[in-house]
């Protein structure tokens, strides 16, 4: 997993803070927890969730998700009342997929549910965050799971501008994600690298019998070797 280096943890002040996040995969509140633990460590965290999924997965209640129901309006309510009452505490982290469902990163114009929008009215002092995710494949047979946060704004300098942001860092991370640039990331989260089963063991014999150091990193072995695919 890879995360854009950001200023996100610059604040003035110890206030509550909500980030805002598009919804590209079943994977995003796994992403979240992770996120939550490397820049939040010592936050309460808390992320609204369909009613009917908080049912069928019901450990994410241990997790700090709330149920939510869905598409109407005493949702929306039920949303704004536990949201707002979360975040009376200044260590509290309210994570929210705006969208509301999933959605491919390449949709345009960006449409948001109005819920952050009317919680930066409600709380003019606290934290919003934009952040995009995004899943591609690069060099391993495993996807890259990308990460980019936009910057800390107060409420009353979000009102009116919840879209613009989270397109404007979405679209800062589909540049990198296409152009590949890992020096744009730092990496957080190592997963399994390489092509594995038999073809890893023959890199592997091949690599010391030639008195190489066996990089398992399908882009790392490539560079050694001056570059081009297997």
């Amino acid at each position: 997993m890879r995360v854009a280096p950001v200023p996100v943890l610059r604040f003035e002040s110890y206030r509550p803070l909500v980030v805002y996040l598009n919804h590209p995969s079943w994977w995003d509140p796994m992403i979240g927890l992770v996120l939550a633990r490397r820049f939040f460590s010592d936050r309460c965290h808390y992320a609204p969730i369909e009613s009917a999924q908080l049912e069928r997965y019901r450990v994410l209640r241990g997790l700090g998700f709330f149920g939510i129901e869905k598409n109407s309006m005493r949702g929306a309510a039920q949303f704004l009342r536990v949201a707002s009452a979360v975040l009376e505490n200044p260590s509290s982290v309210l994570w929210v997929t705006a969208q509301g469902r999933f959605a491919d990163v390449r949709e345009r114009p960006l449409r948001l549910e109005a819920g952050v929008e009317h919680l930066a009215r409600r709380l003019p002092d606290a934290w919003f965050v934009p952040l995009a995710l995004e899943y591609t494949f690069w060099t391993e047979r495993c996807a890259e799971a990308l990460a980019r946060w936009g910057e800390p704004r107060q409420g009353r300098e979000v009102v009116g501008q919840v879209e613009t942001e989270l397109q404007r860092v979405m679209d800062e991370l589909a540049q990198s994600s296409r152009q590949r640039r890992a020096e744009d990331f730092a990496v957080v989260l190592r997963g399994r690298a390489g092509v594995g089963g038999c073809y890893d063991v023959w890199r592997a014999w091949r690599a010391r019998w030639r008195g190489e150091s066996f990089a398992r990193e399908h882009g790392a072995d490539a560079t050694t070797r001056g570059g081009g695919n297997e």
